[in-house]
């Protein structure tokens, strides 16, 4: 079983840059697809940047497309999300999960693992 945990939320200024990291534990890590979802009160949890198992293929929202960038270290058991150029629009929690089939697509039923979330809040 995978257990996830991440960190790297705060608080940044329009334009700014967070990175995020997602902490892994489990032994079959390295066979998990990982994605990034992020999700603001009152709205539907959406998908933002995913990778495959092996981190041959990465997929992107159109929003985050060009200013995030996903990657991820099977060793080191780490997913991480660098998030540049940030906008106010960008302000949810943003949430951590594994994809058992290994594909790290944006399709949310294909994730069974999530983290427990961390806040980005971006001021404009």
């Amino acid at each position: 079983q995978v257990q996830l945990v991440e960190s790297g939320g705060g608080l940044v200024q329009a334009g700014g840059s967070l990175r995020l990291s997602c902490a892994a534990s489990g032994r079959t890590f390295r066979s998990y697809g990982m994605g990034w979802f992020r999700q603001t009160p009152g709205k539907e949890r959406e998908f933002v940047a995913g990778i495959s198992w092996s981190g041959g293929s990465t997929y992107y929202a159109d929003s985050v497309k060009g200013r995030f960038t996903i990657s991820r270290d099977n060793a080191k058991k780490t997913v991480a999300l660098q998030m540049n150029s940030l906008k106010p629009e960008d302000t949810a929690v943003y949430y951590c999960a594994a994809d058992p089939t290994g594909q790290g697509m944006g399709v949310m039923n294909l994730y069974d693992r999530w983290g427990q979330g961390t806040q980005v809040t971006v001021s404009s």
